[in-house]
């Protein structure tokens, strides 16, 4: 199915392929700028890169959270990195009209997990023909993700990627059950392991989402190691100032250190 992404490279390599990028676009130049660099770093490692960026954030536990700089704006940047880099691109969409509107300016859409049972969304997606990565909801089991799965393929779209982002656990906290990594493998999908939402720290008292990023290596060898196909990660240049989910991205600068060591992880084992 990955063949099937527009402009990927390296799958021959038979490493695992990594999604990463900015939680949401907040311009041209940083999207760019990490584009540009995590693209370089993958060229270098043979890593198949999808360029991730949310144009739109309806998620938001205050009403003053940022949620973007203009849709159509966020769209067109995300459509002019995937033109003038040469590499696929993802976003993420809430509604059955943001589905339709999205399919327009990149090659994966993505649902958010709070959303992957929203059955009129996901057949919106699938209609779209794009690759449709549905995020696994933080309350929901490994298994229960064939029913979702269902929903697409059922509406004439086989191009159906799971992301594994941490199970609720308490009020406050995310855990990430390994052994959802083959269960969801077994449904006849690739998996992706999102490293960095799933070491959110939700509903805190301020309104605003907390994490553990000094954890996000841990996660992404974790999950090389019991096979995982994919790697999501959110990554920025300054994690401090961005202007969403900041407190759980990795640096930019700490990106090409992890990926070389769990390249060697992903060589042992295959």
């Amino acid at each position: 199915m990955l063949e099937q992404i527009p402009n990927i490279k390296f799958l021959e390599e038979n490493n695992f392929f990594l999604i990463a990028g900015p939680c949401a676009i907040e311009g041209n130049e940083m999207a760019f700028e990490i584009a540009e660099k995590v693209s370089d770093i993958c060229n270098r490692l043979r890593i198949p890169y999808i360029f991730k960026g949310s144009y739109k954030k309806a998620n938001r536990s205050r009403l003053d959270s940022f949620t973007g700089i203009g849709d159509l704006k966020a769209l067109t940047i995300l459509n002019e990195v995937r033109k003038h880099l040469g590499i696929p691109v993802t976003t993420d969409v809430h509604t059955e009209e943001e589905a339709t509107i999205a399919g327009k300016y990149v090659d994966i859409i993505q649902i958010p997990a709070f959303l992957c049972r929203q059955t009129d969304l996901l057949v919106a997606a699938a209609k779209t023909d794009k690759v449709i990565n549905i995020k696994k909801g933080q309350f929901l089991s490994p298994k229960a993700m064939q029913f979702a799965i269902d929903k697409v393929i059922q509406s004439g779209n086989e191009k159906v990627l799971l992301t594994e982002r941490g199970t609720t656990f308490g009020y406050q906290d995310l855990v990430v059950d390994f052994r959802g990594i083959p269960e969801m493998q077994s449904l006849g999908v690739k998996v992706v392991l999102d490293c960095t939402h799933s070491l959110q720290q939700p509903n805190q008292n301020s309104g605003v989402t907390g994490g553990k990023p000094d954890l996000i290596e841990t996660i992404a060898k974790a999950g090389i190691a019991v096979g995982v196909d994919g790697l999501f990660i959110e990554t920025h240049p300054a994690p401090s100032t961005a202007k969403s989910d900041g407190a759980n991205m990795l640096p930019l600068d700490k990106l090409e250190g992890l990926l070389e060591k769990v390249l060697k992880i992903r060589r042992s084992i295959v």
